[in-house]
């Protein structure tokens, strides 16, 4: 079976894992990793549904995953979010989603997010461009910073770089269209692939949060890199990606506001 149809199968599956109990948690099936951050069973219980899937395909697979951590094998690395927006399933705000990307000898091949409540998948493989349910997208046309739509996420868990992100924020925010915060940077990430937004940044991210998104983003024409322009983002967590016509414009404001950090391997559990 081809990566890209496994990743599809393990994310539905966990896709109607989710919906099953969506709305109907329990406080005790819900657990506080640190301040602001949360983990339900369904999250553990979907990621060992992917592997499993995964598994049975690839079976001497690496994964790379939010609640199992890392485990060795070969030369496929699947990396996994087996809930990205677990505050806003807790809460019952229709904005979650499942991400798996695959890496083979650390080049990204395939990708996929799914949206479970609206039936929405997005899939990308290297070369061969990016998708909604099997219809070809692209990024928007924008061109300019003031016509664009932007999207973020608010970095609650990077408490010290407050200051430097509202900075960002306010600056961005002032100059361009419009502004929207999720709560699930791979459906941020997807929305751009897509056309819906035009520029997403954010900080203090881990590469399950990102890896799908990033090869939706580069297969639909848009560009991905860290916040100075670097392509660091998938170890530093710190990411800007536009549509690729506003990448200079909104990097010169990233790249002021932040403190550059030095370019740094592996990737931070969050």
């Amino acid at each position: 079976m081809k990566l890209l149809d496994t990743a599809v199968q393990a994310a539905e599956k966990a896709g109607a894992l989710l919906l099953s109990s969506y709305g109907r948690l329990k406080n005790s099936q819900i657990r506080v990793k640190t301040k602001n951050d949360f983990v339900t069973e369904l999250d553990k219980a979907s990621e060992e549904l992917i592997i499993r899937t995964i598994r049975k395909s690839f079976p001497s697979s690496a994964f790379q995953a939010e609640e199992s951590g890392n485990t060795a094998g070969g030369d496929l690395l699947w990396i996994i979010d087996p809930l990205d927006g677990t505050a806003n399933y807790i809460h019952q705000f229709p904005l979650f989603a499942v991400s798996i990307a695959v890496m083979e000898k650390g080049v990204l091949n395939a990708g996929v997010i799914y949206d479970p409540l609206r039936k929405e998948l997005f899939t990308a493989e290297k070369g061969k461009g990016a998708r909604l349910n099997r219809k070809t997208i692209r990024v928007s046309p924008v061109a300019r910073m003031a016509d664009a739509m932007m999207a973020t996420g608010i970095p609650f868990r990077a408490r010290n770089r407050f200051k430097e992100y509202f900075a960002s924020l306010e600056t961005i925010a002032m100059n361009t269209a419009g502004m929207r915060r999720g709560g699930s940077a791979a459906l941020d990430l997807a929305y751009l692939a897509s056309g819906r937004f035009d520029g997403f940044w954010e900080i203090n991210l881990s590469i399950w949060d990102i890896a799908a998104g990033d090869l939706l983003v580069r297969e639909a024409g848009g560009e991905v890199t860290d916040l100075w322009g670097r392509d660091n983002h998938l170890k530093s967590g710190d990411v800007l990606a536009t549509n690729g016509r506003i990448h200079p414009q909104i990097r010169a404001i990233t790249s002021k506001m932040f403190t550059s950090k030095p370019l740094v391997s592996g990737t931070k559990k969050e």
